[in-house]
């Protein structure tokens, strides 16, 4: 079984209103990192959120936010990219200042001039990275990169290792769930000796128009399935306190002489540690085992997940959330959780990859 780390930023972009009493502002400003100058269109958005803004000439911008935290993401040509973990206590700072530095041009050029670039990479391992990125679902067979030229790959033998590069954001469609993305991809690594794929980037995700009602009609269907059972729909149960009631089950997994054995347990939030803070309704989980079993009851595991992975049949979905130790979750109330790095996850959620993300704002 695979295991799979993976780090996912999705942007959609959207004029609409926000109820105020659901809602906070945040205000700030984008400047050089050197000559501390502002920076006049950066790109600045919530990560998972319809919500985004590019910054004025005085390097300003105003972001009207769901209440619940985010990753705040500034994009510029020509500088790194910059993330921000923010919540409803940001909104009380009316002068957050984000500075950005340049990239180092010099470093990029070793990187793409490396003598490990697989000459004709996107044939040898193109429908590799497609199957591990995109995946491997019903959805993924309607999602296609439009510009697979911008993709370079490297394999180094010492280490046994592919990483996968692009020189310009990912252009992808997604005719299943009725997005259009582009996927500013940081790298996307697997390692073959273990199996596990890692990959990390910034996607911007953008609403197709529907060609009619029944379209209309039949993207949310999709989406509506791709979100229960999800990792978005888990957090958001966990923090709203209706794991049981949203099709959840929890059971911790002990290890004894290399043997895992699942403890099914009557008390989920006691197993976890549950606690809430009344004043930001941030929730702080720490599982009493280092690995936590999640069952979804509601869907059976979809027939191309068994047929790829091997599983045994079940009448439920399995997915393992492995924490680092002594190590908590932070959850947010719209799902948003922290810190991601100290999460591996395996089981069904990897088969759950970019052709089955949904934003933070899709609510049944």
């Amino acid at each position: 079984m695979k295991k799979v780390i993976f780090f996912l930023c999705i942007v959609f972009f959207a004029n609409y209103s926000i109820a105020q009493s659901e809602s906070y502002l945040i205000t700030g400003k984008v400047m050089d990192a050197v000559t501390k100058l502002p920076l006049l269109g950066a790109s600045v958005f919530a990560q998972n959120t319809t919500i985004g803004t590019a910054t004025d000439q005085q390097g300003n911008f105003t972001l009207r936010l769901l209440n619940g935290g985010y990753d705040l993401i500034i994009t510029f040509t020509g500088y790194q990219t910059v993330t921000r973990r923010i919540t409803t206590a940001d909104a009380l700072d009316k002068n957050i200042v984000i500075e950005v530095a340049q990239k180092e041009k010099a470093l990029e050029d070793v990187v793409i001039k490396s003598s490990n670039e697989v000459k004709d990479g996107l044939i040898k391992y193109g429908s590799f990275f497609e199957e591990n990125f995109i995946g491997k679902t019903i959805n993924s067979n309607q999602c296609v990169i439009k510009n697979k030229d911008v993709l370079h790959f490297y394999f180094y033998k010492k280490k046994n290792r592919l990483k996968v590069l692009a020189t310009a954001p990912l252009e992808i469609e997604n005719t299943a769930l009725g997005y259009t993305i582009k996927y500013t991809l940081d790298s996307f690594t697997h390692e073959y000796g273990t199996q596990m794929s890692t990959y990390s980037g910034y996607p911007l995700f953008k609403d197709m128009p529907p060609a009619d009602e029944a379209q209309k009609t039949g993207w949310y269907n999709n989406r509506l399935k791709a979100y229960q059972g999800s990792m978005l729909h888990f957090m958001r149960s966990v923090h709203d306190k209706k794991i049981k009631e949203e099709g959840f089950e929890i059971q911790l997994v002990a290890k004894t002489n290399e043997i895992e054995t699942a403890i099914p347990v009557q008390d989920f939030y006691g197993a976890i540690n549950y606690s809430i803070n009344d004043s930001t309704q941030l929730v702080e989980i720490t599982p009493n085992q280092q690995n936590m079993a999640v069952l979804y009851n509601r869907q059976a595991p979809a027939p191309l997940y068994l047929a790829a992975t091997g599983d045994v049949p079940r009448k439920f979905q399995l997915s393992i959330l492995t924490i680092a130790p002594d190590q908590s979750i932070g959850i947010e109330q719209n799902g948003y959780f922290f810190d991601q790095n100290d999460i591996v996850i395996n089981g069904y959620w990897t088969w759950q990859k970019v052709a089955e993300v949904l934003p933070y704002d899709f609510r049944p």
